[in-house]
């Protein structure tokens, strides 16, 4: 099966002017997703794990090496050298990213963030309600809040919110960091619940974890970081290689 991203000898770094101050925070990466594969990345705080996740996003922009991406719009395509528009319309249509945060734009309520979530691949009005109730529900969000502005939610009603909306657009690629990291154990279970529904459908994930046992009997293969560099875990070595 061919692959739907593989990266190539990835590298990220920062320069902090005021301290004058070089950081690493991604060091020759290279890791690759099969389509419908769920692969995690473990390793600790600081290590560098979200800075690729960011980088596939676009939300970095990496220094050297490669990035592509099996586009069904554009074909395969190079996420670290395409255009702003190429990257912002895959971001409506096939990739999709869940943080730990949520953040929206003032004075748009929770239901209207996944309704608009729904309604910008292209559905209908009627169809993008159904879902929209679906999943808040799903989530077990209170009606009491789905009108309300998510400022006012907690954190954890933050983060679901946050997930729901990514969710609900079901994309071809789906990067999750650290989707779990606030949430009680119910609310974890319908995030499982879901990513399983997803990866049924055929949507491909790159996750961060913390929580190993979450996410053990879900993922097809483990990396592990360290010093940012991308290490293949012990357990699958058998069968699969590093780039």
């Amino acid at each position: 099966m061919e692959n739907l991203l593989s990266i190539e000898h990835l590298s990220k770094s920062f320069t902090l002017h005021n301290l004058e101050k070089h950081i690493s925070a991604a060091e020759d990466v290279s890791l690759y997703l099969k389509g419908g594969e769920f692969v995690g990345i473990t390793g600790k705080s600081g290590s560098g794990k979200s800075t690729v996740l960011k980088c596939i996003y676009r939300t970095y922009l990496p220094n050297s090496g490669h990035i592509w991406y099996q586009s069904e719009r554009f074909g395969r395509i190079d996420l670290a050298s395409a255009s702003e528009q190429v990257i912002i319309e895959l971001r409506k249509h096939e990739i999709g990213y869940v943080s730990q945060f949520l953040n929206v734009m003032p004075r748009t309520t929770a239901r209207e963030l996944v309704h608009n979530a729904i309604v910008e691949m292209g559905h209908d009005q009627e169809y993008a309600e159904q879902e929209t109730v679906k999943m808040l529900e799903h989530f077990e969000l209170d009606r009491s809040l789905w009108d309300s502005y998510p400022a006012t939610f907690s954190g954890g009603e933050k983060l679901r919110l946050n997930i729901a909306r990514a969710m609900v657009k079901r994309p071809r690629l789906l990067l999750l960091d650290e989707p779990t990291a606030s949430l009680d154990q119910g609310s974890k279970l319908k995030v499982k619940q879901l990513i399983e529904q997803l990866m049924a459908q055929g949507t491909t994930m790159l996750g961060i974890f913390h929580d190993l046992e979450f996410m053990e009997d879900l993922c097809n293969r483990e990396y592990r970081i360290q010093q940012g560099r991308f290490y293949l875990a012990e357990k699958q070595k058998t069968n699969i290689l590093l780039n």
